[in-house]
């Protein structure tokens, strides 16, 4: 197995699972923001079963590689062949951060997280009847309470109302998400990359989502809701129409984001309600290992 230098114009790189922080679209954008993107492929005799896209920064004299949710495999080999790709990257990017999809090689920095998966291939009887008992009775009561729902390509206004609404929400609840400028740098490189979410009552926003897309994938990005939209529970209601909408434009998985038990148990409760599957990430590590 051996490290290559990634072909444009593989079809490696816009077939199989996407990841966001792996499709070419991320790396474009975070070039354009200044880090450095390599891209490559994990080849053997039979060709590429693999690809990695690996970001870097410059802190001080030193470059750090970061690899988030990689390699991701065409078909995925064995966890020997698993861990040998790894520690070749390791190698080839000395030093890299990596989180990979299995626990591998390497010095543990950061422990094991998991992400909601949500399959979109069943028919839309099937995606209502895998959501969670109380997930459903919400939405039950979303759909009778008035809400007008709108399906949309991002406005630079709204997206700018909403990224300041998100900011603040941070804030209060003291978390962190990617900064305004990431998606900011999104949406100019192709406003069509994204779709917002709204719901309005009586004439009122109440509440928004806004959705990346990286095909076959999309990303749910950024949400908000205020004190209406929570008593109108417009957040299950926005999310079930961004799942049909997702599912007809032919997109195959819808990622929900990380899922923090310990953090953020309501959060988590509401991602994995949506019959979304709960997918383990393998610990951030430093490769190589000695």
């Amino acid at each position: 197995m051996k490290i290559v230098a990634a072909k444009a114009e593989s079809d490696i790189w816009r077939t199989g699972p996407m990841p966001l922080q792996q499709s070419l679209a991320y790396g474009t954008v975070l070039a354009r923001l200044g880090a450095t993107v390599e891209r490559v492929e994990i080849a053997a005799s039979s060709g590429a079963l693999g690809r990695a896209q690996v970001i870097g920064r410059r802190v001080g004299p030193l470059l750090l590689r970061l690899m988030s949710r990689g390699p991701v495999w065409a078909k995925a080999p064995a966890a020997p062949e698993q861990d040998a790709a790894l520690r070749a990257l390791g190698r080839r990017f000395r030093p890299l951060v990596a989180t990979p999809w299995h626990a591998g090689p390497g010095l543990p920095l950061v422990t094991c997280r998991a992400q909601a998966l949500l399959d979109l291939s069943a028919e839309p009887g099937m995606l209502r009847a895998r959501l969670a008992q109380k997930w459903r009775n919400r939405l039950v009561r979303a759909e009778a309470a008035g809400l007008d729902l709108r399906l949309s390509r991002p406005e630079p206004s709204t997206v700018a109302w909403l990224l300041a609404a998100d900011a603040a929400q941070q804030r209060v609840r003291g978390y962190r998400a990617m900064p305004a400028r990431f998606t900011d740098a999104w949406l100019a490189r192709d406003p069509r990359a994204a779709f917002l979410a709204e719901a309005r009552l009586r004439g009122e926003r109440v509440a928004a989502m806004l959705f990346l897309l990286h095909s076959p994938w999309a990303t749910y990005h950024i949400g908000w809701s205020g004190v209406a939209g929570r008593q109108a529970n417009a957040h299950p209601h926005l999310l079930w129409r961004a799942m049909l909408h997702l599912r007809d434009a032919g997109f195959s998985t819808l990622d929900l984001g990380e899922v923090n038990t310990e953090d953020a148990p309501g959060l988590a409760r509401f991602k994995i309600g949506t019959g979304a599957r709960v997918m383990p990430l393998g610990p951030t590590v430093l490769l190589p290992c000695l």
